[in-house]
């Protein structure tokens, strides 16, 4: 296993992590008796970083992470997220006031059978609560015992300056993959001027890279993947898919050049830049932790990414459109 420091925590992580979103529901269906032995894959293979939150089901992706680590809980980094919350109505809405982070904050210690977390951070930027109240109740949190480290999820580097003056960032999300490249523009450079370690998410763009969709692959109503986008990227679109599935199949014949599979090559791609701390991949079989982590020990030279560019050239992909985060 490769490990990278987590920003200036003092902890080291597995280059890999263990995305918990598609346990949470919402990504089609799931044998919980097969996360339970990825999880303990996971482990053994050396991978010690476990992201979850409570908006991923409302609980449900803590509760089964906490399950699954079982006794093995002192060998995982343990992050969750607060801030997303469902009305009476099933509606989604935000709320990352002091009042809502030390009520989530004990909820997700008892999803998750624990009593501390190792990172906590803000789903979400939401509009309606001063940054400054959201950083002094994760202080509050850590003061409290209930959390190690804390940080921000999907945040813009000007948000991210102004938590700063209440309290220091110590980790960050954010999604990146071949398709979407907008942190390299903004976000890279906040983020290394300030030592903060760096999560980011859908590294295999949400199953796009790992090159068993085609053309013609369709999603159920309760997957999200349905509506086409993901974050403001159109990925899934009837207009564009048919094209990124061809950039895809393009890119296969790279892989396997080096002997890798398009999943290890575009995870190995994801982790080329320092800057990123860990690449969380979504597990939901011991066979898929086996097969990522067997990708680390590929080497991308220039040549290599030279060709990537040109795939994605190629087929017109824009891969860093101006809007990367909600305001």
């Amino acid at each position: 296993m490769e490990y990278r420091a987590f920003g200036r925590t003092g902890m080291d992580v597995s280059a890999i992590g263990f995305g918990c979103w598609e346990i949470g529901g919402g990504y089609g269906h799931f044998d919980e008796s097969d996360v339970f032995k990825a999880v303990q894959r996971a482990l053994d293979l050396g991978i010690n970083l476990f992201d979850t939150a409570e908006g991923y089901g409302f609980g449900q992706s803590e509760e089964i992470l906490g399950k699954a680590l079982g006794t093995r809980r002192d060998e995982a980094i343990v992050v969750t997220k607060f801030g997303i919350l469902k009305d009476d109505d099933g509606n989604w809405y935000r709320d990352s006031s002091r009042e809502s982070a030390l009520a989530a904050i004990d909820r997700s210690l008892q999803a998750l059978g624990t009593d501390c977390v190792d990172v906590y951070l803000i789903h979400w930027p939401d509009k309606d609560v001063p940054l400054e109240e959201s950083m002094g109740a994760l202080e509050e949190i850590v003061q409290a015992g209930k959390a190690r480290f804390v940080g921000v999820s999907n945040f813009r580097p000007d948000q991210i300056e102004t938590c700063m003056e209440t309290r220091r960032v110590d980790i960050t999300q954010y999604g990146y993959h071949m398709f979407d490249r907008r942190l390299e523009r903004e976000v890279f450079p906040t983020i290394a001027e300030h030592g903060i370690g760096l999560m980011t998410y859908g590294s295999l763009a949400h199953g796009l890279l790992t090159g068993t969709f085609t053309a013609d692959t369709t999603f159920d109503e309760s997957d999200w993947r349905s509506n086409g986008t993901a974050f403001n990227i159109p990925l899934f679109t009837e207009e564009v898919f048919a094209r990124n599935v061809a950039a895809v199949n393009d890119l296969k014949p790279i892989a396997a050049r080096h002997g890798k599979t398009m999943a290890q090559l575009a995870l190995r791609w994801a982790l080329r830049n320092p800057v990123v701390s860990v690449a969380l991949i979504g597990f939901r079989r011991p066979e898929e932790v086996e097969e990522n982590v067997a990708g680390l020990d590929l080497t991308l030279d220039q040549e290599t990414l030279d060709e990537i560019e040109a795939v994605f050239a190629k087929h017109g992909v824009d891969t860093a459109p101006a809007a990367w985060v909600e305001k």
